[in-house]
């Protein structure tokens, strides 16, 4: 059986859009044997098996100090690993691990590998920033010697080449599980929910699943609900560094008790906190992707979005996408007056809500499904990859 050893920052039970893929993508792909180094957090088991991938903590601790020190050992575990396994193809998962991809080579250990782009910010922000622009000749070297990239948008893929890459690009996008997310649950589930949030009849729920960082922009819906009616609410699920900063924003605009921080929700649940809700709004300001987008879709919300990197693959706008299958509803980035405007179109167009909604869940189910995600990472991507390394 071929063996594919993974290098990931974090995996579960730290769970991110790139965490969610590699273990949808693993989980579906049974003849290859999957092993991960990936950096212990919080004192999890050093060694065990997850779903499909074998997982090899190093390290310890969530600083930056030990997220420096993961880049030397990593290197140093998968040396070891590959010694014992004898792996067939490596995978970057994100350009940060490249890092020891190219340590490896400078000790001679030359693998086949894939670099998967997921990363969510600006391209500006990922390789310009001070401690980063020492470190780009190593990424360069990285990003040159891939064997194949694999990115989750066209706007990723625009990375590849701008930092030189000419080989094998993919773009296979992230997924998600439709099954899941179209099931239909008790009403009475829903409801206890709705009371859990505390919605009564005439509450209209703009909902968000992100983590709290500038970059996914909760900070704009805060400042368009004063030009909302006062039965419009916010409800953030998700935790992060700007959680303060947008209570704080909350009581300065007098819609405290209009926003509610629900806090980390588990996947097996998230379901049914979008069917409780009433539109999913998330105004990027950079997004590599986005799975909550097309997660929302399938639980059959309406979506609010910008189309900022690669959110424009999926939706698409009845203005500002003329001749296209309208998906969700565009705003820029930074408005919250055209957010206001646009939640109020949503609220008022029933008619037209609900056949955006159902455009946007048969294009989900058409090429978003996680099945079809990862037969293309099997046929396309890891075949092309196994077979260089034979």
């Amino acid at each position: 059986m071929k063996k594919v050893l993974i290098f990931s920052l974090a995996y579960y039970p730290h769970v991110g859009g790139a965490e969610v893929a590699m273990k949808e993508i693993t989980d579906r792909i049974s003849d290859i044997e999957f092993h991960m180094v990936t950096l212990n957090f919080e004192g999890e088991a050093r060694e065990e098996k997850i779903g499909n991938v074998f997982v090899h903590r190093v390290g310890s601790g969530s600083s930056y100090l030990s997220k420096i020190l993961f880049v030397p050992r990593a290197a140093y575990a998968a040396r070891s690993l590959h010694t014992t396994y004898r792996f067939d193809v490596f995978w970057a998962m994100m350009s940060y691990m490249l890092f020891p991809i190219v340590l490896l080579r400078f000790f001679g250990v030359r693998v086949p590998y894939l670099l998967t782009l997921q990363e969510g910010d600006t391209f500006a922000h990922m390789f310009s920033r001070w401690f980063i622009l020492p470190l780009r000749p190593l990424l360069s070297i990285g990003f040159r010697n891939a064997s194949a990239i694999q990115t989750i948008s066209t706007y990723l893929a625009g990375w590849a080449r701008q930092i030189g890459f000419a080989g094998p690009l993919f773009v296979v996008p992230n997924g998600v599980d439709t099954a899941h997310f179209s099931a239909s649950y008790p009403e009475s589930e829903i409801n206890d929910i709705k009371d859990t949030l505390g919605k009564k009849m005439g509450d209209v729920f703009l909902i968000t699943t992100s983590r709290l960082v500038r970059k996914n922009a909760a900070d704009d819906v805060v400042r368009a609900l004063p030009l909302l009616p006062q039965n419009v609410f916010f409800i953030i699920l998700g935790i992060g560094p700007d959680e303060a900063m947008l209570k704080q924003l909350a009581g300065k605009l007098n819609v405290t008790t209009r926003v509610k921080f629900v806090g980390q929700i588990g996947h097996d649940t998230l379901p049914k906190y979008l069917k409780a809700s009433d539109i999913f709004i998330r105004p990027s300001r950079s997004e590599g992707m986005g799975n909550s987008f097309v997660e929302a879709m399938a639980a059959g919300l309406p979506v609010i979005a910008t189309q900022e990197g690669g959110i424009a693959d999926f939706l698409f706008d009845e203005k500002r996408n003329p001749g296209v299958p309208i998906t969700g509803w565009a705003v820029s980035k930074d408005a919250p007056h055209e957010i206001a405007d646009v939640v109020k179109d949503v609220m008022a167009r029933t008619e037209k809500t609900r056949a955006v909604i159902a455009t946007a869940r048969t294009m989900v189910s058409e090429k978003y499904d996680w099945n079809l995600i990862a037969r293309d990472m099997r046929e396309k991507v890891f075949k092309l990859l196994l077979t260089e390394s034979e």
